[in-house]
Formats: structure tokens, C-alpha cells, sequence
């Protein structure tokens, strides 16, 4: 029997080592992606050889009925990933308001009324799990990045608070929260403030986006069966 996972941003350095690592464990998969349809091709010929079925779906989260697209090109599902997302970085007084409805709907809006339209899928089924891909600074907090802090943190709350609702159910609900990682959104630093990032954090680098999966699979599996409303911080001891 196939086993549906649909990862939001699958088209993101993250989002496609959590789609790789996935499929190997054998889940067939509803890749999310916005504007980088190329991205998600090359995954879709990367995926072909481990035999799952693997489904392209276009939505713009961003948009206010961006979710409901979405949620009406997924069909059978045992999991959700809340992958998708961006970083707004500056002082919060140079703060577009544009910019900060975006990031809102994108990291809140649209993950909590998407999530209300498919689980009852994994109602249904008494099983199931949800992933969110949160950040340290969602448990920390980040000067320069108040937006995308409290936009984290409100995922955060989030996955505390369905994992109560589902626990009856037989779903179970968690976070990542990757710290400094290895990917695109890391493109806006110098090669100086890389280092001195590295420097900062106790085991010495930048974490892997392979790294961020291995926990995103860890927690759907039956490893992590006893583990819900958990928020595992991935950042090589950064924060404590």
C-alpha cells in the first residue's frame, strides 16, 4: 500500500533533500512548488528510479486562496510537511507592509487552513503525521529578523497546540528547527559572515539540508511513534 507524504516547498534546497530522503523510505509524494517548475522537474527525474508515484502540484501559498489550490490537487495522504517559506531580514522599522502580509500568509496563514482542509484525510485513517519546518529563531528570537522570528514562533505554537487536537485521532505533530543551514537563504552573506556564523555555533560549520530531512524523517516514523507536540532543534548546539 502507498503511503502519501505532500511536502510544501519541494522545490527549496531543504525541500528536496526532505523529498530524497522520503522517497527512499519508500512514501510517494505531492511536490509543492510555486514559481521553480524546472526545480521540481530535475527532482522528478532524480526520484524516478525509486519506484514511488511522485505528483507536481502548483499553488502560491502567498496568495490568499493559494491553500485552497492546493489542497484540491491532494487526493489520499498520510502526511503533511510545512516546508515552504522565505526570510525577511532589516531593521523592523524599514519593515514593508506588503512584504510582512506575505511572510505572514506564506509561514501562518496558509499552513493552518491547509492543514484544516486535509487532515481530516488522516482523521479518517486514525494515523497519520505533520512535520513543520520552524527555525531557531522561532525559539529564540533574532535582531534584524523580528518578522520571520515571530512568523517561526507562531509555528511554533502551532505545532504545540494541534498535537492536543490530534493526539486522539492517532496523529501525531511536530517541528524541525534547523539553525544556520547550507542552502540559498544563506546566499545574502559574505564569505566573512559565513565564518563567523561557523565560529559562533559549538560544533564549528553550517548544518546540512541533509541533515534538516534526517529529522524530518526521523519524526514521521515509527522510530518517533511516542513523540508529538516536539519541537527538535537541529542547529549543531547554536541555542540551547
Amino acid at each position: 500500500m502507498k503511503h502519501f507524504a505532500l511536502i510544501t516547498g519541494a522545490s527549496g534546497g531543504i525541500g528536496k533533500c526532505i523529498a530524497t530522503k522520503l522517497a527512499e523510505k519508500g512514501y510517494s509524494l505531492y511536490l509543492h512548488y510555486n514559481k521553480n517548475g524546472k526545480a521540481v522537474d530535475g527532482l522528478l527525474k532524480e526520484l524516478e528510479k525509486l519506484g514511488g508515484e511522485y505528483i507536481p502540484v502548483q499553488a502560491d501559498l502567498a496568495s490568499k486562496d493559494g491553500y485552497k489550490v492546493l489542497a484540491s490537487q491532494v487526493f489520499d495522504l498520510d502526511a503533511i510537511i510545512h516546508n515552504a517559506g522565505h526570510s525577511v531580514s532589516g531593521l523592523l522599522e524599514d519593515l514593508d507592509e506588503d512584504e510582512a502580509e506575505k511572510l505572514i500568509q506564506v509561514h501562518v496563514t496558509s499552513p493552518l487552513l491547509l492543514t484544516k482542509l486535509l487532515v481530516p484525510k488522516l482523521i479518517r485513517k486514525k494515523s497519520g503525521a505533520i512535520v513543520t519546518v520552524s527555525s531557531i529563531w522561532g525559539e529564540t528570537g533574532a535582531s534584524c529578523e523580528i518578522a520571520y522570528s515571530m512568523v517561526k514562533g507562531a509555528q511554533i505554537s502551532f505545532v504545540k497546540a494541534l498535537s492536543k487536537e490530534l493526539a486522539p485521532s492517532g496523529i501525531r505533530v511536530n517541528a524541525v528547527a534547523p539553525g544556520a543551514v547550507s542552502t540559498s537563504m544563506m546566499a545574502g552573506f559574505s564569505l566573512e559572515e559565513l565564518s563567523q556564523i561557523s565560529e559562533d555555533i559549538p560544533l564549528g560549520r553550517l548544518g546540512l539540508p541533509e541533515e534538516v530531512a534526517d529529522g524530518v524523517e526521523f519524526l514521521l516514523s515509527n522510530r518517533a511513534s511516542y513523540i508529538t507536540g516536539h519541537i527538535l532543534s537541529i542547529n549543531g548546539g547554536w541555542h540551547m
